[in-house]
């Protein structure tokens, strides 16, 4: 079925449906719906809602020639619906049709009006000129089984301090493990909030998903860890991101928020109602906890991975966990070595990018690789924790 010709209509994509879910489920609370003109006016003015912090207005204005027209001739009380890839995702009761400035808010929610920025570009390619409020219901069933889940373990376990975390994990490294795992200290259960973006950057989200539950799953008590996608929705960039997070974090009932100290929102400042504020002071009005921790790097004096404020070797002795060239050699089809990605991660890594790239696998690995006498059949997973191992072989090095 076409809609296009269709004047009740609005077009919307995933990243705006799955933002509607978000407000819908309560989880950017105080925030319980689309903003009308003056309401978004106020928020965006003074970066607060209903006295919590809140960096820019909710509102919903999708670009298009079809939506541009539509919206436009919409009546207050008009029942309209909401198409996501030809399909109806949901309705809204029109309540006001108000113009809007795409350079304010792209410059209130980044920071920045510079299309060099790819997810400035993004925004700018998706904003259009005229919005819409009223109430509204959307079908967007993950968002909702992703709160029930996270509420069904807490009652299991009877958590009482829950602490969250945003990853990428793109790829898993060391870092990141000691990162979890020191978060798992005081704390009754550790949600993960794994990073799922609507445009992929590096890994798809299913292999980092798969990476970390192998982590999860051998090598820490997983009782106490939950992994939940987190759809990195337009509203979640800027230099405004630590603010919703936390938001986020706490209405899907955590009590603390895991951030590195290299987070792009950590110092900024903000002018508001004549005085300023640190990120700090914002994110204490949201009534959740903040554990900062530094970066860690791999030192070849100390022989481990250390933090970066107590190792006295310096910079030249120091290996950093950057995604970039992690990545170059991941896309080279290259193991990372085990000081930066755990060998059970990386050799499920590469064989799940390069399938069937070993010929004659079988007979490689048992000319190789020592065995019992027995015949068994091997994959090319077991093959790369085979060679890493010995890699890894230090006698005649």
């Amino acid at each position: 079925m076409s809609y296009s010709n269709r004047s009740d209509t609005i077009f919307i994509d995933k990243e705006a449906l799955s933002s509607l879910a978000i407000v819908q489920e309560g989880l950017l609370s105080p925030v319980n719906g689309l903003m009308g003109k003056e309401e978004a006016k106020e928020v965006d003015e003074t970066h607060f809602y209903k006295s919590l912090p809140m960096p820019f207005s909710f509102i919903l204005a999708p670009k298009g020639s079809i939506n541009k027209r539509n919206i436009q001739n919409f009546q207050k009380g008009q029942k309209v619906l909401l198409i996501c890839e030809n399909k109806k995702v949901g309705e809204l009761i029109v309540d006001e049709v108000f113009k809007i400035d795409p350079i304010k808010r792209i410059q209130n929610i980044y920071g920045t009006t510079d299309r060099s920025n790819p997810a400035v570009k993004r925004a700018f390619d998706r904003l259009g000129e005229w919005a819409v409020s009223g109430k509204y219901s959307v079908e967007y069933p993950q968002i909702r089984e992703s709160k029930d889940k996270i509420k069904s373990k807490i009652e299991e376990i009877g958590a009482k301090k829950i602490s969250a975390i945003m990853l990428g994990a793109n790829p898993l490294n060391r870092a990141h493990e000691r990162v979890i795992r020191q978060s798992l200290d005081n704390t009754d259960l550790l949600v993960i909030f794994l990073i799922k973006p609507f445009i992929n950057e590096g890994l798809d989200y299913d292999i980092r998903k798969e990476s970390l539950e192998i982590f999860v799953d051998n090598f820490l008590p997983n009782n106490k860890v939950l992994i939940i996608p987190f759809e990195n929705s337009y509203i979640f960039s800027g230099y405004n991101e630590l603010i919703l997070d936390a938001t986020l974090a706490k209405n899907y009932g955590c009590t603390r928020l895991i951030v590195g100290r290299n987070h792009r929102a950590l110092g900024m400042i903000y002018d508001s109602k004549n005085h300023i504020d640190t990120i700090f002071s914002k994110i204490k009005d949201i009534g959740i906890n903040i554990t900062l921790f530094d970066e860690y790097v791999y030192c070849d004096e100390c022989k481990t991975l250390v933090n970066t404020n107590t190792c006295p070797h310096g910079q030249h002795h120091h290996i950093h966990y950057h995604y970039k060239p992690l990545m170059e050699l991941i896309k080279s089809g290259i193991l990372p070595p085990p000081i930066l990605v755990r060998k059970e991660i990386s050799s499920y890594i590469i064989s799940s990018l390069y399938p069937n790239r070993i010929k004659n696998l079988q007979e490689t690995y048992d000319m190789i690789f020592p065995n019992s006498g027995l015949l068994e059949e091997r994959n090319e997973r077991d093959f790369y924790i085979k060679l890493i191992e010995l890699y890894q072989t230090s006698s005649l090095t």
